[in-house]
């Protein structure tokens, strides 16, 4: 397997940054009463579950976001990208190769509607595409 040189730094910020843009993306601004009525939720509900684990799911969301960048990177550093152009391009293959497909097989199986996954799945091609590009912009 080939030697990866990856940025720490550029892992971190790529963490941060896809952890920003979830509270962004789910908030009231962009899609939060799309997603927790295609998800069945009701503002009491979603209470309740902040009350009972908040902390935890944020806690494990940025550790997933940790492990996602630095595979990335490792991809980034394997692939030899570091244009802007390439790191999008790897960012919508991870996507298109991984989360839609993983994403889309698990919700088929679920008795929710589409926008469910549409609204996840637009978040994660959001930030695998941030993340290629930073990753490997800022190697």
């Amino acid at each position: 397997m080939p030697t990866a040189n990856v940025n720490i730094v550029a892992v971190l910020v790529a963490a941060l940054l896809t952890f920003v843009l979830g509270a962004f993306w789910y908030s009231p601004i962009l899609f939060a009463k799309q997603w927790m009525a295609a998800q069945g939720y009701t503002p009491e509900k979603l209470q309740t579950m902040k009350q009972r684990g908040g902390a935890r799911a944020y806690v494990v969301s940025i550790a997933c976001y940790l492990v996602t960048a630095y595979v990335l990177a490792l991809l980034v550093s394997y692939t030899n990208s570091t244009t802007l152009a390439q790191g999008l391009w790897l960012g919508f293959l991870s996507w298109l190769g991984f989360a839609a497909t993983i994403g889309l097989t698990a919700h088929v199986f679920s008795e929710k509607p589409i926008a469910a996954w549409v609204i996840d799945a637009g978040y994660q091609l959001a930030y695998l595409v941030i993340m290629g590009a930073l990753l490997s912009v800022w190697r």
